[in-house]
Order: C-alpha cells, then structure tokens, then sequence
C-alpha cells in the first residue's frame, strides 16, 4: 500500500516544512514494517482560474485525474467527520487488508475542495471544526498518519 498527501500549493521552507517532513520521514520508516511501501507528497499549484468555484473544480479535475485505479481518496474537509486517531488508523489498516493499493489524501486550496472531488471522496474527514492553514494542516495529517502507523504496530508513542 502506498499512502499519497496531495496538496494544493507548494510549502515554503522553515519550522513549519521541518516539521512536516520529521512526520513523514517517521511514517516512511515506521510504514515499511506494516506493508507501506511509500509515503509520497504531490504539490500542484493552485489554479488560476478567477472565480472561486472555476478553481476548485480546475483542481478537482487534477486531483481526479491523478488517483489510480482502487485508489481511495480521502478529502480533508471541514464539515468532515471527526475521527479518533484509533478510528483513523482502524480505516487504514481496514483499507490495507482490502488490498487497497493507495490511500491519496488531499488537502484543497484556499477555497477548498470542488465537487468533483467531494463526490469522488472515499472519506471526509475533519481536522476538527477549527479552521486550520493550509501548512498546519499538512503537519497535523502527517503526523496523524505516523500515529495510525504507531498504533498498528503497537509502538508506544499513542497514548490513551
């Protein structure tokens, strides 16, 4: 299985992408043991299309057109549902032993996701009902998915 972030916009370098990057190196090295063969990020850049509607479908179309075939997408967005990090990593681990070759998670841009891709979604999910930036965001998903990787293997970092 290979776990794909993909993310509208380009992270700019410093604290925020250092620690964006700590989480997914730990995922990548933890998911190995657990049948990941990668954790991959794909920026594409933000549409610029004028209106907002014509851009998250713009970027929609691009998110769609990427996924594989039995992949499952999974959409961050706000009215999504909020899950426990067990929850989180039990979906995972659920899709896993289904033989899903990739789980793509995409985070939109500023307007959010069009509804291609909320359509297409496998899972919406919600960081919460706070409204997070878009790098917050990215940190708070890598990490989530480290944690999911942690619980499957029984590594202490989970705690109840």
């Amino acid at each position: 299985m290979r776990f794909t972030l993909f993310c509208i916009g380009k992270m700019k370098a410093g604290a925020d992408k250092e620690l964006f990057d700590r989480y997914l190196d730990r995922a990548r090295k933890t998911g190995r043991g657990l049948g990941v063969t990668e954790v991959a990020l794909q920026e594409t850049p933000e549409s610029r299309a004028q209106r907002p509607d014509d851009r998250k479908a713009d970027e929609a179309r691009t998110l769609i057109q990427g996924l594989g075939t039995g992949a499952r997408l999974v959409v961050l967005d706000e009215n999504g549902k909020n899950l426990t990090s067990p929850a989180f990593s039990q979906k995972l681990e659920a899709w896993k032993d289904e033989g899903v070759p990739e789980v793509v998670f995409a985070i939109g841009g500023a307007d959010g996701h069009g509804q291609e891709a909320l359509a297409r979604a496998d899972l919406k999910l919600a960081l919460g009902s706070m409204t997070w930036p878009h790098q917050i965001a990215r940190i708070l998903l890598a990490e989530q998915i480290y944690r999911a990787m942690t619980i499957q293997s029984g590594h202490p970092y989970h705690r109840v």
